[in-house]
């Protein structure tokens, strides 16, 4: 049996937070197609999946690596 998992939604005052873009950084990326869409609940309400935030995060942080390691041959 597998472990739970700890997914959740985030609203986006802790997305904003987490990544540490202003709103219309990340809608600007949202609509580039390079940040995840958030999910729309209802009317008034958008989250984002955890994991896909936190995805989106170690994918720039890998880019970031590889461009650190190019730029020092």
């Amino acid at each position: 049996m597998s472990a739970p998992s700890s997914k959740q939604f985030l609203r986006f005052p802790e997305v904003s937070r987490r990544v540490a873009l202003k709103k219309s950084a990340i809608y600007k990326r949202v609509q580039e197609g390079t940040f995840p869409a958030p999910v729309k609940l209802s009317e008034r309400c958008s989250v984002w999946p955890e994991d896909a935030i936190d995805g989106w995060m170690q994918r720039q942080m890998d880019a970031a690596s590889g461009q650190a390691g190019s730029a020092a041959r």
